[in-house]
Protein backbone atom coordinates (compact mmCIF):
# COMPACT_ATOMS: atom_id res chain seq x y z
CA UNK A 1 0.00 0.00 0.00
CA UNK A 2 1.43 3.51 -0.92
CA UNK A 3 0.30 6.73 0.73
CA UNK A 4 0.67 9.66 -1.58
CA UNK A 5 0.12 13.36 -0.48
CA UNK A 6 -0.61 16.13 -2.40
CA UNK A 7 -1.89 19.42 -2.10
CA UNK A 8 -5.75 19.78 -1.90
CA UNK A 9 -7.67 21.23 -4.72
CA UNK A 10 -11.23 23.02 -5.03
CA UNK A 11 -12.64 19.45 -6.00
CA UNK A 12 -11.45 17.95 -2.39
CA UNK A 13 -14.00 20.56 -0.58
CA UNK A 14 -16.18 17.82 0.28
CA UNK A 15 -14.16 15.43 1.45
CA UNK A 16 -12.38 17.77 4.05
CA UNK A 17 -15.90 19.24 4.88
CA UNK A 18 -17.14 15.62 5.59
CA UNK A 19 -14.14 14.96 7.83
CA UNK A 20 -14.17 17.92 9.52
CA UNK A 21 -17.33 17.69 10.94
CA UNK A 22 -16.62 14.19 11.51
CA UNK A 23 -13.61 14.75 13.60
CA UNK A 24 -15.43 17.88 15.95
CA UNK A 25 -17.66 14.99 16.75
CA UNK A 26 -15.63 11.92 17.37
CA UNK A 27 -13.14 14.32 19.41
CA UNK A 28 -15.13 16.64 21.25
CA UNK A 29 -18.93 15.65 20.59
CA UNK A 30 -19.24 19.01 18.53
CA UNK A 31 -21.75 18.59 16.27
CA UNK A 32 -20.78 21.30 13.49
CA UNK A 33 -22.71 23.19 10.80
CA UNK A 34 -22.08 21.25 7.66
CA UNK A 35 -22.76 24.43 5.04
CA UNK A 36 -20.57 26.69 7.82
CA UNK A 37 -17.56 24.10 7.77
CA UNK A 38 -17.77 23.97 3.50
CA UNK A 39 -17.87 27.70 3.30
CA UNK A 40 -14.62 27.90 5.77
CA UNK A 41 -12.90 25.16 3.76
CA UNK A 42 -13.91 26.72 0.23
CA UNK A 43 -12.62 30.14 1.77
CA UNK A 44 -9.13 28.38 2.45
CA UNK A 45 -8.89 26.94 -0.73
CA UNK A 46 -9.84 30.02 -2.24
CA UNK A 47 -7.51 31.83 -0.13
CA UNK A 48 -3.96 30.48 0.10
CA UNK A 49 -2.96 33.31 2.68
CA UNK A 50 -5.38 31.15 5.09
CA UNK A 51 -3.66 28.19 4.73
CA UNK A 52 -3.28 25.21 2.70
CA UNK A 53 -5.03 21.79 2.89
CA UNK A 54 -2.92 18.64 2.46
CA UNK A 55 -4.31 15.38 1.20
CA UNK A 56 -3.54 11.88 1.82
CA UNK A 57 -4.37 9.11 -0.66
CA UNK A 58 -4.14 5.29 -0.63
CA UNK A 59 -5.29 3.76 -4.54
CA UNK A 60 -5.99 7.44 -5.32
CA UNK A 61 -8.83 7.77 -3.00
CA UNK A 62 -8.92 10.30 -0.04
CA UNK A 63 -8.05 8.97 3.14
CA UNK A 64 -6.77 11.92 5.47
CA UNK A 65 -6.66 15.38 4.98
CA UNK A 66 -4.72 18.57 7.63
CA UNK A 67 -4.59 22.26 7.34
CA UNK A 68 -1.51 24.29 7.89
CA UNK A 69 -1.57 27.81 8.74
CA UNK A 70 1.28 30.59 8.38
CA UNK A 71 2.28 32.20 11.55
CA UNK A 72 5.28 34.79 11.54
CA UNK A 73 7.76 34.21 14.27
CA UNK A 74 9.71 37.21 14.65
CA UNK A 75 12.32 35.00 17.27
CA UNK A 76 12.76 33.11 14.54
CA UNK A 77 12.62 35.30 11.12
CA UNK A 78 10.70 32.87 9.75
CA UNK A 79 7.20 31.30 9.47
CA UNK A 80 5.99 28.43 11.52
CA UNK A 81 3.49 26.18 10.10
CA UNK A 82 0.77 25.38 12.61
CA UNK A 83 -1.08 22.01 11.72
CA UNK A 84 -4.75 21.91 12.22
CA UNK A 85 -7.86 20.06 10.79
CA UNK A 86 -6.30 16.74 11.18
CA UNK A 87 -8.16 13.36 10.17
CA UNK A 88 -7.84 9.86 9.29
CA UNK A 89 -10.41 8.19 8.14
CA UNK A 90 -11.58 5.16 10.89
CA UNK A 91 -10.84 2.33 7.91
CA UNK A 92 -7.03 4.16 6.98
CA UNK A 93 -5.77 4.23 10.55
CA UNK A 94 -2.83 2.51 12.16
CA UNK A 95 -1.38 2.33 8.25
CA UNK A 96 1.05 5.47 8.70
CA UNK A 97 -1.29 7.91 6.88
CA UNK A 98 -0.70 10.83 9.49
CA UNK A 99 3.31 9.76 9.90
CA UNK A 100 3.32 9.98 5.55
CA UNK A 101 1.65 13.49 6.41
CA UNK A 102 3.70 15.01 8.92
CA UNK A 103 6.91 14.04 7.40
CA UNK A 104 5.80 15.87 3.42
CA UNK A 105 5.37 18.56 6.08
CA UNK A 106 8.66 18.27 7.74
CA UNK A 107 10.87 17.45 4.49
CA UNK A 108 8.24 21.01 3.38
CA UNK A 109 10.22 22.77 6.18
CA UNK A 110 13.75 21.28 5.87
CA UNK A 111 14.35 22.53 1.81
CA UNK A 112 12.72 25.69 2.29
CA UNK A 113 14.98 29.02 3.41
CA UNK A 114 11.60 30.54 5.29
CA UNK A 115 10.09 27.38 7.43
CA UNK A 116 11.08 27.05 11.02
CA UNK A 117 9.05 24.63 12.22
CA UNK A 118 5.85 22.48 12.95
CA UNK A 119 3.28 23.08 15.93
CA UNK A 120 -0.20 21.95 16.60
CA UNK A 121 -2.17 21.47 19.22
CA UNK A 122 -4.16 18.63 20.49
CA UNK A 123 -7.51 17.72 23.00
CA UNK A 124 -5.85 17.21 26.38
CA UNK A 125 -8.03 13.93 26.54
CA UNK A 126 -7.00 12.73 22.94
CA UNK A 127 -4.28 10.34 24.25
CA UNK A 128 -3.83 8.44 21.45
CA UNK A 129 -3.27 11.17 18.82
CA UNK A 130 -0.89 12.61 21.83
CA UNK A 131 1.51 9.59 21.21
CA UNK A 132 1.39 9.27 17.62
CA UNK A 133 3.19 13.08 18.15
CA UNK A 134 5.76 11.89 20.67
CA UNK A 135 6.31 8.67 18.42
CA UNK A 136 7.27 11.47 15.90
CA UNK A 137 9.65 13.27 17.69
CA UNK A 138 6.85 16.47 18.65
CA UNK A 139 7.45 17.89 22.18
CA UNK A 140 5.15 19.77 24.11
CA UNK A 141 7.78 21.13 26.83
CA UNK A 142 7.35 24.68 25.90
CA UNK A 143 3.79 26.06 25.89
CA UNK A 144 -0.11 25.49 26.79
CA UNK A 145 -2.59 26.85 25.02
CA UNK A 146 -5.43 29.25 26.21
CA UNK A 147 -7.87 30.63 24.19
CA UNK A 148 -11.64 32.64 24.49
CA UNK A 149 -14.27 31.59 21.40
CA UNK A 150 -16.91 33.70 20.56
CA UNK A 151 -20.06 31.43 21.04
CA UNK A 152 -22.57 32.31 18.22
Amino acid sequence: MTIQIRSAERKDHLFIATSQVAMAFETEQLKLDPMIVEKGVMAVLNDSNKGEYFIAEIDHEPVACLLTIPEWSDWRNGTVLWIHSVYVLPQARKFGVFKALYHHLKDKVQESAYLRGLRLYVDKSNTKAQDVYTKLGMTNHHYELYEWMKTF
